[in-house]
């Protein structure tokens, strides 16, 4: 269907970067550049930024099957992502999309079920390889183009209609893949194009978690009947000095939860996320002990763009609302939206909920970094 420049099945790579990576980074050079269609390119002047150690540890680390194994194996994740897709099949067929950070390439082959007419399949890890068999195995080496690269350094010469990627980290932010969804909307989406997600909220609620607290500090009291309580005040720094990923349930809850940060994919900037700050005051629905705070997010694909001229106007009103004293998110009709959620009271996902003291949140952003005032009554 297409020139293949001394590739087959629609893999590329491009010798001379380091390649690393589930999404984020690409140096490779698409087969639409020797096509005989016509393709409008638009002209980024904008400044790569360099592959640093850490991205290359970043990349190294998903091309391990386990980690993509453990995504997949998440169904609410994967069936909500495939449920997106259907829902969305009528902007999808005949259409040219991406997938930043296709990993082995199941959500692009989603999108070819969808009745795509091209799908740039983008991962700089080397779980590329890899995601080049799948396609060929499943026959779709026509419609799927696998580009082993950062998206910063991979060239698509046209416009594409749809942008879809699974880019939360822990915590939405931690090592997220949200700059280089950044990067490929502002280089090829077209105007009006589709971005899945199409936003995401970060939400954080003070939580009592006597269990863990009990495990990890009062167990020095009494050791085998040894009296080990000097060991105690060592136990809460230890305890307290590293967030961790793990499930927090509901009950654990003291609060309604607080919006720390709303993003929309379709205006958001690198700049913007730079620094996150909230202010926030809690007001305790029970009587329990404060151990720390949990974060958890949501992700809403709700249809297609909203206006440019209404970017701000959606996010300020997002930003400004208040509901029982703390910042809250209104909620799209669930009959206009399909949500993702890793909330306590829904079912469980990979990402669990990251719970931790509020300066520790801090560190785990970086360096996306949150600064945070708390009052708790």
């Amino acid at each position: 269907m297409f020139p293949q420049e001394n590739h087959s099945n629609g893999y590329q790579h491009q010798q001379g970067y380091s390649h690393r990576e589930r999404v984020r980074r690409g140096t490779c050079r698409s087969r639409a550049s020797t096509s005989s269609h016509s393709h409008s390119v638009r002209v980024y002047d904008q400044p790569r930024p360099p592959c640093t150690d850490f991205d290359v540890a970043y990349f190294h680390s998903y091309a391990h099957l386990g980690i993509h194994q453990e995504m997949i194996k998440d169904r609410v994740r994967t069936d909500t992502y495939r449920d997106a897709i259907m829902q969305h099949q009528s902007f999808i067929a005949g259409k040219v999309v991406v997938d930043v950070g296709c990993g082995t390439g199941i959500l692009s082959i989603f999108c070819a079920q969808a009745g795509a007419k091209r799908v740039y399949a983008i991962d700089a890890s080397d779980i590329a390889l890899q995601a080049n068999e799948v396609v060929k195995a499943n026959n779709l080496s026509d419609v799927v183009v696998v580009l082993h690269g950062r998206v910063e350094d991979v060239e698509i010469n046209e416009e594409v209609d749809v942008i879809i990627s699974e880019w939360m980290g822990y915590m939405l932010l931690y090592e997220s893949m949200l700059g280089s969804v950044i990067n490929a909307r502002d280089r090829w989406l077209k105007p009006g194009g589709l971005i899945l997600p199409s936003s995401s909220t970060l939400y954080m609620a003070p939580v009592t978690h006597t269990d863990r607290y009990s495990d990890s500090v009062d167990f020095w009291r009494n050791v085998y009947g040894i009296d080990m309580s000097a060991m105690v005040s060592l136990a809460k720094q230890c305890a307290f000095e590293e967030p961790s990923v793990e499930t927090i349930t509901g009950e654990n809850v003291l609060t309604w939860p607080h919006v720390v940060k709303y993003i929309d994919s379709y205006s958001v900037t690198i700049q913007e996320l730079e620094s996150v700050t909230a202010k926030f005051k809690f007001n305790s629905m029970m009587r329990a002990p404060l151990h720390g705070f949990a974060f958890w997010f949501d992700v809403e694909f709700n249809g297609h763009a909203i206006p440019s001229t209404n970017y701000h106007s959606t996010t300020s009103f997002v930003d400004n609302h208040q509901m029982n004293g703390s910042q809250r998110k209104r909620r799209t009709n669930p009959n206009e939206a399909l949500v993702l959620s890793t909330a306590p009271e829904d079912p469980p996902t990979h990402w669990q909920q990251l719970y931790a003291c509020a300066t520790l949140a801090a560190r785990m952003l970086s360096p996306h970094q949150v600064a945070c005032g708390a009052r708790l009554h």
